[in-house]
């Protein structure tokens, strides 16, 4: 990502809140045979020791393979809201248009979870996802079938080594142009604006 100092996200804290708000990921490795790109949902590893990021996912067969997991560096890609904004938001003379992101780069080395730790690591991203669903489902409802089925997927743990993340959300307008603007795109993308107003409060110390 471009190296623009003040859209930089330094802070932990926020690179988990947006990986908790948005577990749909990119995972690129750099494989053998060339660059791999898959999708799958990440969750924070929450029982990790220390004050790094951790995070669980799974891939399923053959994307391990694929992949080449756990024999090398891999980058997840976590993307918050993200939207056009048009120029025509802007004061008279200002033409330029862009997009506004919340974007963050995850780099390590998987580490391949056991047969049981992948049963675990795969019961827990269902319970994640399910628990706040009525009716919401669990693994543990029909064990063996679902052992079963967690053979055709590979579980990994990623302690994170370096993150590069990025807030761009207007900081460099006005503050009248930062308001005009974030009225145009609660209209069509709430998350955005809620953005936008979060980093806007922080800036006037709210």
């Amino acid at each position: 990502m471009r190296h623009t100092p003040h859209y930089l996200m330094t802070d932990p804290d926020e690179v988990r809140r947006l990986i908790r708000n948005h577990p749909w990921a990119t995972i690129v490795s750099p494989a053998s045979t060339g660059l791999v790109a898959s999708h799958y949902p990440v969750i924070l590893d929450e029982s990790a020791d220390g004050p790094g990021i951790s995070i669980l996912s799974h891939v399923g067969r053959p994307d391990d393979r694929l992949h080449e997991l756990g024999r090398h560096e891999v980058l997840v890609i976590v993307q918050g809201p993200h939207d056009y904004i048009s120029p025509s938001w802007y004061a008279p003379g200002d033409l330029v248009p862009t997009w506004n992101h919340v974007t963050a780069h995850l780099y390590g080395t998987p580490e391949i979870l056991d047969e049981e730790e992948n049963y675990a690591a795969l019961s827990l991203l269902t319970d994640h996802f399910e628990r706040d669903r009525p009716g919401g489902r669990s693994l543990a409802e029909d064990e063996a079938a679902t052992r079963r089925e967690a053979r055709g997927a590979v579980s990994f743990r990623l302690r994170v080594d370096r993150f590069d993340a990025r807030v761009k959300l207007s900081q460099n307008k006005a503050p009248e142009v930062v308001d005009n603007v974030i009225d145009h795109v609660e209209e069509h993308n709430a998350g955005l604006a809620e953005e936008m107003k979060r980093v806007r409060e922080a800036s006037r110390g709210e």
